[in-house]
C-alpha cells in the first residue's frame, strides 16, 4: 500500500465532505457517522461529480444527477438509474452498471490518509 496524507482530520467536520486530488484522481472524502470514507468523486455512469450527492440512512451516496446509489464503504450499487420506467431504461443503457471506486482510509496523528493505486 502507498498511503498519501491528504487532509487534516480537523478540516473534515462531522457529516462534512471535501474533494482532494491524488495523482490524476479526484477523491471525495465523506465524514459520515464519525467514519471517514474515500470514494471516487466521479459517478461511473455519467461521469458527473458526486460531491453534492445525498447520503442515505443506509450509508449510501446518491448521484445528484441520475440518482444511482452506491454504498460508501464498498462502492457497490444499491440502485441504478431508479427513474420512471421509460427514462430509467434509456439512462441505464448509457453505461453498464458499475460500482463506485472506493479507497482505503486511515485517520491517525491528526491527519487523513488514503491509498490510491494509479
Amino acid at each position: 500500500m502507498s498511503w498519501t496524507k491528504v487532509l487534516s482530520a480537523d478540516a473534515l467536520a462531522p457529516e462534512g465532505r471535501q474533494v482532494v486530488k491524488v495523482g490524476t484522481r479526484k477523491i471525495l472524502l465523506v465524514n459520515h457517522d464519525n467514519q471517514v470514507y474515500a470514494v471516487d468523486n466521479t459517478c461511473p455512469h455519467l461521469k458527473m461529480p458526486m460531491k453534492n450527492g445525498k447520503i442515505t440512512e443506509t450509508g449510501a451516496i446518491v448521484c445528484p444527477i441520475h440518482r444511482s446509489a452506491f454504498d460508501l464503504g464498498t462502492g457497490e450499487v444499491q440502485s441504478w438509474c431508479p427513474w420512471p420506467p421509460v427514462v430509467g431504461k434509456v439512462l441505464s443503457k448509457i453505461s453498464a452498471e458499475k460500482s463506485l471506486p472506493v479507497f482505503p482510509v486511515r485517520v491517525e496523528e491528526g491527519s487523513i490518509w488514503i491509498d490510491v493505486e494509479e
